[in-house]
């Protein structure tokens, strides 16, 4: 089910279902313009399908429900998680009303209206402000201001799968599977999430949403849990890249596109290749079609590329791609060391920005 079909769901809920039943007890309220909204309190990642805040009229949020993942806009997205998490809501809330209930600071407000180059692109032409343009017009506004992080503004949202946790959807935060880092911490399937980085969760939107704070050169994170009953809390040790995402759903202005997708070579093919084994040099697997009308460069399938204007390691990027996307703006150029065919060549790319759905 794609993201505008569980929202329709949502919203035809039988009133006498187990959701309906729960959803009767909130005043909901769909947002479907974000000219006026407060985006210092929604705060989020921009480019979520679907996304729920639960909070009080004192504008306390409880949680967030929503979220997604590169490979699909729903895969956390369930009716029996959302009826658990609207369920644990109307708790807090009454956690709330009876004063035991922790409150958090209120963000500064932050409007649409105050950023001059979204009020161009939507207010000036009598348009409405969607949310993936205040996610890439925050992006291009800090870009000219020479503040983008990218680690931590392009690529949002880091993947839990990545350090090996795999929930059990419709049962909220409960673990399913785990490998990796997380296996090694000591998680284990049947465990309940209950805080990361001890701040409470309690939906995976409030997972990702956390995560998506920690520093990207932490080196580890604390989840607390629930394991039959007993509480503990899980030290775990970051993977390198563990912030890595797959860019391409998220169309930002801001990336530069490379026409083409590579993978890391092997300590064992770098050695043969007679390169670094601690480089970047990686294999090319795949080129859209449309590279040689765009110009962007004459690689192959199969090419090796061994260097990016002469360098060929880096602390954070372990494949040619992931080092221009890091270190070049969107439109500039590069020279490229490629093995093709057992001969060393150089060519240029030119990178671009995608902005069509601006």
């Amino acid at each position: 089910m794609e993201g505008r079909e569980f929202d329709a769901q949502v919203v035809l809920s039988p009133k006498d279902s187990p959701l309906g039943q729960v959803l009767d007890r909130y005043v909901c309220v769909r947002v479907v313009r974000m000219d006026d909204v407060n985006i210092g309190l929604f705060d989020r990642d921009w480019n979520n399908a679907i996304y729920f805040f639960v909070l009080n009229a004192d504008e306390q949020i409880y949680m967030r429900y929503g979220g997604r993942e590169s490979e699909s806009p729903d895969t956390y997205n369930s009716l029996d998680s959302l009826r658990i998490a609207l369920e644990q809501g109307l708790a807090l809330h009454q956690k709330y009303l009876g004063g035991s209930l922790p409150t958090e600071p209120r963000p500064k407000p932050r409007f649409p209206r105050e950023m001059p180059l979204l009020v161009a692109r939507t207010f000036a032409q009598n348009q409405c402000v969607e949310c993936h343009l205040i996610g890439d017009f925050q992006n291009i506004q800090r870009d000219r201001d020479g503040v983008l992080d990218k680690l931590t503004h392009l690529y949002r949202s880091p993947d839990i799968k990545t350090i090996g946790i795999f929930l059990d959807v419709p049962k909220g935060l409960v673990v399913k599977q785990t490998t990796g880092a997380v296996a090694a911490a000591g998680l284990k399937p049947g465990d309940r999430i209950t805080s990361w980085n001890g701040v409470p969760v309690w939906t995976f939107g409030d997972v990702q949403y956390r995560y998506d704070k920690v520093d990207r050169h932490a080196k580890s994170i604390k989840i607390g849990i629930d394991r039959g009953g007993h509480a503990t809390e899980l030290t775990v040790e970051l993977p390198p890249r563990w912030w890595w995402t797959d860019l391409r759903f998220r169309q930002s202005s801001v990336e530069p596109r490379t026409d083409f997708e590579d993978r890391p070579l092997t300590a064992d093919q770098k050695q043969r290749l007679g390169l670094k084994t601690d480089g970047f040099a990686s294999e090319v697997k795949y080129i859209p079609q449309m590279t040689k009308v765009r110009g962007t460069h004459d690689l192959r399938v199969g090419d090796v590329v061994a260097a990016v204007n002469g360098v060929e390691s880096d602390a954070l990027a372990n494949t040619a791609d992931l080092y221009l996307k890091l270190y070049l703006k969107a439109g500039e150029s590069a020279k490229l060391d490629v093995i093709r065919a057992g001969k060393r060549i150089t060519l240029p790319i030119h990178t671009y920005s995608l902005s069509f759905r601006k």
